[in-house]
């Protein structure tokens, strides 16, 4: 059994390492673009089958929107990137609950032992995709405070001499921008890297029945995990646009 903390490199394609993580999320990519395609490829105006279960979706993910923002127009705005990152993780993160995902893979040898080397790993499971989608949802929210409120008075939010405490609440709120970056990051792939420690764990000592619930607990950590980091993303753009109105 071989734990590894970091993605493994599976091959490289012109001198860019691509890493079983970034197979997983290319999968996840190309299955939604594919049933994307299949469910918008004849609309109609009363919805059924693939397309009635993505105008669900869709709905209850901008009624949820609606809730916070309580705006529509807003909601509009920021739909698509929630969406987008919801459902991109929770897919990732379910893609990694499925058989063969971390379990098959070729035998390598590493400081003289040999070591099983997956083709398949949640994308989740890999800091580098959590960080980076925190960058994303970060800068985000930075574009939209700048967008609102104006440079100048945006940057006064965390750059402020007009008094000691003044200046104080800005180091403040500009490491509290700073550490939502550690937040974000840390919290999806840990829950999801601890998912997948405790998983392999107990496939190797207790295979096959015993490990049943533990992966239903998984799926629903993963819905949770995906939830958890758009609602964040969702409620740190309702405060940046509340900033604008005061």
């Amino acid at each position: 059994m071989n734990i590894s903390v970091a993605a493994e490199k599976i091959f490289s394609v012109l001198g860019l390492p691509i890493t079983n993580s970034m197979l997983v999320a290319w999968i996840a990519m190309g299955f939604l673009v594919i049933i994307s395609l299949v469910a918008t490829h004849k609309i109609r105006l009363v919805p059924r089958g693939l397309q009635n279960f993505f105008e669900s979706v869709c709905d209850a993910i901008l009624t949820l929107v609606d809730s916070v923002m309580g705006d529509r127009k807003q909601s509009l705005r920021f739909f698509p990137l929630i969406a987008t990152i919801f459902i991109f993780v929770l897919v990732g993160n379910w893609l990694g609950l499925l058989p063969g995902v971390g379990s098959v893979g070729i035998r390598e040898y590493h400081e003289g032992r040999e070591v099983l080397v997956p083709f398949l790993r949640s994308t989740a499971a890999d800091l580098n995709f959590t960080l980076a989608l925190a960058v994303i949802s970060v800068i985000t929210v930075q574009v939209v405070g700048i967008l609102s409120v104006g440079f100048f008075k945006y940057a006064s939010k965390f750059i402020n001499f007009s008094s000691p405490l003044n200046f104080f609440v800005g180091v403040l709120e500009l490491i509290s921008e700073v550490a939502k970056l550690i937040s974000f990051s840390f919290r999806l792939f840990g829950n999801i890297f601890a998912g997948e420690v405790l998983l392999t764990v107990m496939f190797f000592l207790v295979p096959y029945v015993v490990p049943l619930p533990f992966m239903m607990f998984e799926v629903f950590v993963g819905f949770i995990q995906a939830m958890v980091f758009s609602m964040l993303t969702l409620v740190f753009l309702k405060i940046a646009t509340i900033e604008a109105q005061h």
